[in-house]
């Protein structure tokens, strides 16, 4: 199970050094290939990262120009009358990418996309689910659950599965699959809104029921006034489809995360704890990456010897200075794999 985990010191430093990994593998391909798939996630975490790269992209460090993009995930239910005021929703994940990557950049990617979820109204799926419960199936061990759709449903259930769940699946394929995925960690352990105990062989993109931990996080966070405000469905790329990726970067930080991190790496592979995940593609010979703050490292480094002893290597960046990546020589380093 070979990967490498980076520990930062704190958020900022955890951004540099996730930037410089991603910018590292988008100059080495670019000066192989024309075409370049990058995956993106929301949330926090890649945030600090996001402003790096519109400024490594903005400096001519690497041409945004010809890279593709595919989200991870995107809410179901978002109030709006239809799917464009949903989508525009300051809440929504596309208004999210818009502020934070897409906005900040001088050249446009060559193509953007998020998964359909403002295309779904909230309200009808309700109906939908309450009307036929024979067209679905709810598989998962916790309060999340993947909502599968089955091959006989009709309506608005087959559309959903139809031209949602798996044209989202199929373009990423004819894209020829991502290069790069830059994915977070949920306070329990999942991906995307791969809630934890959906079980790993399933979909490869999927309607979700929300875990309530996931809501209340929500709230917590600032996103939403209430429990009852945020949304209780979301469209999400599978912990399988997201391990598809020939590069895999997990950004963590903070403590709510700790635990699930050092569960992720040293304990069983598990759809209770979905990034667990990483180890069996890492195993299969996947480039794992893990940039993690201080806090989240926090049980890596209590059980460094234990972590170590499972094949990963470690690289400790709390003692170096900041550095600014968009002023950086665009050629990687053979030992840590960033900038330099």
């Amino acid at each position: 199970m070979p990967f490498t985990i980076h520990i930062a010191r704190d958020f900022d430093q955890m951004s540099e050094v996730a930037a410089g990994l991603v910018l590292a593998d988008i100059v080495e391909k670019q000066a192989a290939r024309p075409d370049y798939v990058l995956g993106l996630a929301t949330g926090n975490s890649p945030t600090g990262l996001y402003k790096h790269l519109a400024k490594a992209f903005n400096a001519g460090a690497a041409d945004a120009r010809r890279i593709r993009t595919f989200n991870l995930d995107e809410y179901v239910g978002l109030p709006g009358e239809n799917a464009q005021q949903r989508s525009l929703n300051p809440e929504s994940y596309t208004y999210f990418m818009t502020t934070e990557l897409f906005g900040l950049m001088r050249h446009r990617f060559a193509e953007t996309n998020v998964p359909w979820g403002t295309l779904i109204d909230g309200d009808e799926l309700e109906a939908a689910l309450q009307a036929h419960p024979e067209d679905v199936e709810l598989r998962g061990s916790d309060d999340g659950k993947e909502i599968a759709i089955r091959p006989g449903a009709t309506g608005l259930l087959r559309r959903i599965g139809d031209e949602v769940l798996d044209a989202y699946a199929a373009k990423i394929a004819a894209a020829g699959g991502i290069d790069l995925h830059v994915v977070g960690c949920g306070g329990r352990g999942h991906v995307a809104f791969h809630e934890c105990g959906i079980p790993f062989a399933g979909g490869r993109v999927l309607l979700v029921r929300l875990d309530d931990n996931t809501e209340e996080n929500a709230v917590t966070d600032g996103h939403f006034a209430s429990k009852d405000e945020s949304p209780r469905y979301a469209i999400t790329m599978s912990a399988e489809l997201v391990y598809a990726a020939r590069t895999v970067v997990l950004l963590a930080n903070g403590a709510r995360k700790t635990d699930p991190i050092a569960a992720s790496i040293l304990g069983e592979v598990t759809c209770d704890v979905p990034i667990s995940y990483g180890q069996r593609y890492a195993a299969a010979g996947g480039t794992l990456v893990y940039v993690l703050d201080e806090a989240a490292a926090a049980g890596v480094l209590a059980q460094r010897d234990a972590v170590e002893a499972r094949g990963c290597t470690i690289v400790d960046h709390r003692g170096e200075p900041y550095r600014r990546v968009a002023d950086l020589a665009f050629t990687r380093d053979p030992e840590t794999g960033l900038l330099g």
